[in-house]
């Protein structure tokens, strides 16, 4: 599908799975409609595949994997095959963001700004690739002891809607620059841009099997790819319960597993940071994206003596937030997902003003001409909201933010680590030693002293508690695509018989 400038009639297009390098007709799936969320019309329809297209997929991948073709490849072949990957992302770049911008809904200045990034993830991963060195261990005794990696195998990768490329290609730049394959069941709302992502690598050289897409629900689909005998890892971004029950199915099979889950991400602002700088950041933290993101800045937690200013301040940050046609360069904040995403956040706006906290600005579905159908909500702030209040305690995934006074130091880091969740926080402070101490402190994989959002694919990235497991990025990512196997070499050894002279021998192992 071409997104165009502006689209206004959009030819529905029939897509199927992406197998051994093409798309193929699922077998016996009903179809599904994917809508474009600004308009509310149907632009797409996919699958619901069944166990019988996952395995389909699945034997592709591991044919590549045990391929001469990719799995016989020599590590500085694949590094280079991967780094042409990279230059044949960057030259789709702006039909990959148009159509992402078409299927998601996030303005085009948004998809633009991410999407220019992910060549340089596989970049990254091919240089690990190229410089990673195996282990010569040091032991008692005459012996060589050294470490073997081998690529695991079979990469199931379960995406979300909210960036569906960008978290699509955290797993897969290390995937392909390590020797693994994989398949991908995305997001049934937003599945474009990663068959889109397929067709351009099996062009740039990317042999037939290696990256196979399966469609459908997730509670269909994903469930069967999860709990499939053949994987030998599962990677997942998604809710938190959705990561318990797919990952209870993969420990089945003992795959290893990563997972970006729920988050509710703290953000505490003392009082020696510029206030108006903290209102930039705490409005790109909890609206970029439509606040679609698992680090959502949806806590602030801010020092009483600039509290009311806070509060006042973001509220006029928040209301000149210009919402609309996401293709229309000016617009900076544009639909939720779905209307069920629409519907969940509204009923937050309700849970916040039935529990007692003041609504400041928003909770109310926004009205943007000629869109009346599409998923429009309007950018929320409530203030004086207490820590067992529903808004503050469970995410909601949408354009909401929350904020709550706190007294001192140990009263902020209270206030930030009451929560289940544990995958990102941020910090607004001049005082260096105070940011030390709070980001050793606060529960979080992730932490951003006087920033919010920031990433790097050498950076890892992930959570604790509710918020999953395993970390994406970086050379833990990496390492994690390995099995690893240890060779004893005795060097030096000596007539051996342990039943000659038992009693006299002085090591059993």
């Amino acid at each position: 599908m071409n997104a165009p400038a502006k689209p206004e009639a959009i030819e529905v297009e029939i897509h199927g799975n992406f197998v051994d390098g093409r798309e193929v007709e699922a077998g016996r799936a009903e179809m599904l409609d994917v809508h474009n969320p600004a308009t509310g019309e149907v632009i797409a329809k996919i699958p619901n595949s069944t166990g019988e297209d996952v395995d389909r997929a699945m034997r592709s991948a591991r044919l590549a994997f045990e391929s001469r073709a990719w799995g016989g490849m020599d590590i500085r072949a694949r590094a280079r095959l991967v780094n042409q990957l990279a230059d044949a992302f960057e030259a789709n770049l702006e039909s990959l963001y148009r159509l992402e911008t078409l299927n998601n809904g996030r303005p085009v200045n948004e998809t633009r700004a991410q999407l220019s990034r992910l060549p340089d993830f596989f970049r990254y991963f091919a240089g690990l690739a190229l410089a990673r060195r195996d282990c010569v261990i040091p032991v008692e005794g005459a012996y060589l002891n050294y470490t073997l990696r081998t690529p695991i195998g079979i990469v199931a990768n379960c995406t979300p809607f909210n960036h569906p490329l960008m978290i699509m290609c955290k797993s897969l730049a290390a995937v392909l620059a390590s020797g693994c394959v994989t398949v991908v069941k995305p997001s049934e709302y937003t599945p474009l841009t990663t068959l889109r992502l397929a067709k351009i690598f099996t062009e740039a050289g990317l042999p037939p099997g290696v990256f196979n897409v399966v469609l459908g629900l997730g509670q269909t689909t994903g469930r069967l790819l999860a709990e499939h005998g053949d994987i030998d890892k599962l990677v997942l971004t998604g809710g938190t319960e959705a990561g318990r029950i797919a990952g209870s199915a993969a420990a089945k099979v003992f795959a290893h597993q990563t997972m970006e889950l729920g988050g509710k991400t703290p953000v505490m602002v003392f009082g020696d940071f510029d206030v108006d700088q903290a209102v930039n950041y705490a409005a790109f933290g909890a609206f970029i994206g439509a606040g679609q993101t698992c680090v959502c800045a949806s806590r602030h937690i801010v020092q009483a003596s600039i509290y009311d200013e806070f509060v006042e301040k973001l509220k006029t940050k928040t209301e000149k937030i210009r919402i609309g046609d996401p293709f229309d360069s000016q617009t900076q904040l544009g639909p939720v997902i779905s209307a069920r995403q629409r519907d969940r956040v509204l009923s937050y706006c309700n849970f916040g003003r039935d529990e007692g906290a003041r609504l400041v600005t928003g909770g109310f579905r926004a009205n943007v001409p000629g869109h009346d159908n599409g998923y429009f909500v309007q950018p929320t702030v409530f203030a004086d909201v207490k820590s067992d209040m529903r808004i503050f305690q469970e995410e909601v995934f949408g354009p909401f933010t929350s904020v709550t006074p706190f007294t001192d130091e140990a009263d902020a880091l209270r206030l930030a680590n009451d929560s289940p969740f544990g995958l990102a926080a941020a910090i607004r402070t001049r005082d260096v030693a105070r940011a030390h101490r709070l980001a050793a402190a606060v529960k979080a994989g992730i932490v951003w002293v006087n920033d919010h959002h920031r990433l790097d694919p050498a950076s890892p990235w992930g959570g604790v508690d509710d918020s999953g497991v395993g970390r994406e990025f970086g050379t833990e990512s990496f390492d994690d695509h390995f099995n690893v196997k240890s060779v004893m070499v005795a060097t030096n050894p000596p007539d051996f018989d342990w039943y000659r002279d038992t009693a006299a021998q002085r090591r059993l192992n």
